[in-house]
């Protein structure tokens, strides 16, 4: 079963999910995945490729079902019950190439519910406000691939839906269109709609997330805070003294190593007081102390281990040769 160590317990669900399981031709893709996601949240599902993220959210949304285990979107049993409140960008980028641009989200819109002349007014409108009115006549074929990708994202909100479910949505993106699309997640949020995104990129999880589930080999060793996710790690002190040598080193803790003119190791659990009263008494003459709080990469390798994290660098290095 997944770990859960969600700070939403307050917040009414928009996601829950326990002991999903997917299982193909003898296979399992999923094994006994646990998720709470908040309404309102930004909310990360973080692993390398194939460690089960697209199979989990094909099972909440419904277009796959679980061999065993339940889920509820948005309150419902049957995700099909609501799915005209639902946004979905699969993983698979895929419009008709003899669209023209503002048909295509006006399409997009109308799989949810959305009449098609208010699909299509919306859809002139979101062209223009993210600076890409020059394109709304524009057929699919006649765009970039990024500028496809763009107006993808915009159908897949033009419905303005109450859940946003993301599958590896920065994939493809060059770093500026990252940036806007980060944007466009924070005030989804600040709206009060639920995002949920699968990605490989610590990095967008780390900026973006309220609350994060470690993905490897179809389990979930954590879903939580990413705080939380990060003081799975001791915090780090770097400590820089004029004096090498002296009493006060008995007062370093075990874990602690000696690198150029720094000693490193992890914060005493008794806090930091005591060592500052032990190195001032020892006359250790202190030029520089920090105590650096892990980052989310350590928290990853530390919960998931060494082989997810190569997979996960991996899955980055071959986008990047894309």
């Amino acid at each position: 079963m997944a770990g859960n160590e969600s700070g939403m317990a307050t917040r009414p669900l928009a996601i829950e999910a326990r002991g999903l399981v997917k299982r193909f031709d003898g296979f399992t893709a999923v094994d006994g995945v646990d998720l709470t996601v908040g309404e309102g949240a930004i909310y990360g599902i973080l692993g390398p490729n194939g460690a089960g993220k697209t199979t989990t959210l094909r099972m909440l949304l419904g277009i796959i079902d679980p061999d065993e285990g339940m889920r509820r979107i948005l309150g419902a049993e049957r995700p099909h019950d609501v799915a005209h409140t639902i946004g979905y960008l699969p993983e698979e980028r895929g419009l008709y190439p003899s669209m023209k641009a503002y048909e295509a989200i006006a399409f997009i819109g109308a799989l949810r519910g959305l009449p098609l002349a208010e699909g299509r007014r919306r859809g002139k409108a979101l062209l223009e406000e993210h600076g890409l009115g020059y394109a709304i006549d524009r057929q699919i074929r006649q765009l970039s691939k990024g500028m496809a990708q763009q107006v993808q994202l915009l159908g897949t909100l033009v419905h303005e839906p109450r859940l946003v479910v993301f599958d590896e949505p920065f994939s493809g993106l060059d770093a500026i269109n990252q940036g806007k699309l980060e944007v466009m997640i924070r005030a989804l949020a600040a709206k009060g709609t639920t995002v949920i995104f699968s990605t490989h990129v610590i990095a967008h999880a780390e900026r973006l997330c309220d609350e994060v589930a470690i993905i490897a080999g179809g389990k979930v060793p954590f879903a939580g805070p990413v705080d939380v996710a990060r003081d799975r790690i001791r915090p780090q002190v770097r400590l820089e003294t004029r004096v090498q040598d002296g009493l006060w080193r008995k007062a370093l803790p075990a874990d602690a190593r000696h690198e150029g003119n720094y000693w490193l190791f992890s914060l005493p659990e008794s806090g930091v007081e005591p060592l500052l009263r032990a190195l001032i008494e020892g006359e250790a003459g202190i030029l520089s102390l920090s105590i650096e709080r892990a980052g989310l990469h350590d928290a990853f390798v530390h919960i998931a281990g060494e082989a997810a994290a190569r997979a996960l660098e991996e899955t980055q290095a071959e986008e990047l040769a894309r």
